[in-house]
């Protein structure tokens, strides 16, 4: 391979790179021979230089990451198609022992994280082990030589790409009011009236509410249903919100007429309203917080009083924490204290908290976000603790 064009000045300053036992005065391929220009000498140095250049920098690239705790699955393969239905935290966990090191084997900067990572069904996730590293790629061609994997780039719908977490489980929290702190109480557009005063309303009735955002033409409907406490301040932080239905402005004004598109359950006078959020591709990479989160279980779905994977909990930690889509926090479990009688009397001893799961969190307000539990070994209760795994 040559490198023609590289310039005079990157051939000089190639020429000053050392190498123990080697003299590039000596090498017959720097003696003078006839017909030998100088341009071609300098080009056959880089030929032989350069290649050492790039072979170290690679070596101690991956000698760097090799160091950096990324630990493989057990029988981690070589290359895997994604399938529809996968998630990325399924394709993670099939090569990495922690799936939250996502970032750090695909070699995502800051800002790349932040963004969704999208991969398609069809695509050929590749391991190259010395990293290790990740990659994409397709299978291409046939015979023999189509059993090489090769990068391609090729275009798919968006709404395709692989989710970071099943969507099954949390599409109904994506986009739907969850939670409501005390200024957004304060300042929510309110229904005031419904047509015909009729006490409650349903899909297709008309209603009527002020403070409506001449912006926005698709609401929410929601009610604030109870508090979150902190578990152990026992301060509330947010309220919960009772999602009812969605309204479409038909006319402005004030107050604004409303349709009600859709209704999950009877809505009235005082129920209150938010501009609805578009749908948003939810593939964003696991990946553990930058700085140190100290947090707690404060509510799980359904009002139950403990949980278990694949289901749904509030938590104690919201943006103002550093807390944002994709974040991966660990579970632990308070043992509580322990009593022991010897000769010298009563000792109380507290004893060390267990971790026992991961959580991904996949929404986030200002105090609260909301987590799916992804492993547990055992139930999730309320006041267990999350913290940066």
């Amino acid at each position: 391979m040559y490198y023609d064009g590289i310039s005079e000045q990157v051939a000089e300053a190639s020429a000053t790179f050392v190498v123990d036992g080697f003299d590039p005065h000596q090498h017959a391929a720097f003696r003078a021979r006839p017909g030998l220009f100088r341009h071609e000498r300098k080009r056959t140095m880089i030929r032989i230089i350069f290649p050492l250049l790039v072979g170290f920098a690679t070596l101690l690239g991956a000698s760097a990451h090799a160091q950096s705790g990324v630990r493989l699955a057990d029988n981690a393969p070589d290359s895997y198609t994604v399938v529809r239905g996968d998630t990325l935290w399924d394709i993670s966990g099939r090569f990495l022992q922690e799936p939250w090191r996502w970032p750090e084997v695909w070699r995502l900067n800051r800002d790349q994280i932040r963004n969704p990572h999208l991969i398609y069904p069809g695509q050929v996730i590749l391991l190259d082990r010395s990293g290790p590293w990740l990659s994409v790629g397709r299978r291409v061609g046939g015979g023999t030589q189509s059993d090489r994997l090769q990068p391609k780039v090729y275009t798919e719908q968006l709404e395709s790409a692989v989710p970071s977490i099943p969507l099954q489980v949390i599409e109904p929290f994506l986009n739907r009011p969850l939670v409501v702190d005390q200024p957004r109480l304060d300042g929510s557009a309110t229904i005031i009236a419904t047509e015909t005063s009729r006490v409650l309303t349903g899909s297709g009735d008309t209603v009527f509410a002020k403070n409506v955002d001449p912006d926005t033409d698709v609401w929410h409907i929601y009610r604030p249903a109870r508090p979150l406490e902190d578990p152990v301040t026992r301060e509330t932080i947010a309220w919960e919100a009772a999602y009812l239905g969605t309204a479409r402005v038909t006319e402005r004004g004030e107050p604004t007429t409303l349709e009600i598109v859709s209704a999950v359950e009877e809505i009235g006078v005082g129920d209150l309203m938010m501009p609805s959020e578009r749908p948003s591709v939810f593939s964003y990479a696991p990946h553990a917080p930058e700085q140190a989160v100290e947090g707690r279980v404060i509510s799980i779905h359904r009002g139950v009083s403990e949980t278990g994977r694949l289901h749904v909990v509030a938590l104690s930690v919201g943006e103002r924490d550093g807390l944002e889509r994709g974040h991966v926090l660990s579970l632990f479990r308070n043992r509580g204290t322990a009593e022991y009688r010897g000769e010298g009397g009563k000792e109380t001893y507290q004893l060390p908290e267990k971790r026992y799961g991961v959580v991904f969190v996949f929404r986030v307000f200002e105090r609260v976000s909301y987590a799916l539990v992804m492993e547990s070994d055992g139930p999730v209760t309320i006041a267990d603790a999350v913290r940066k795994p």
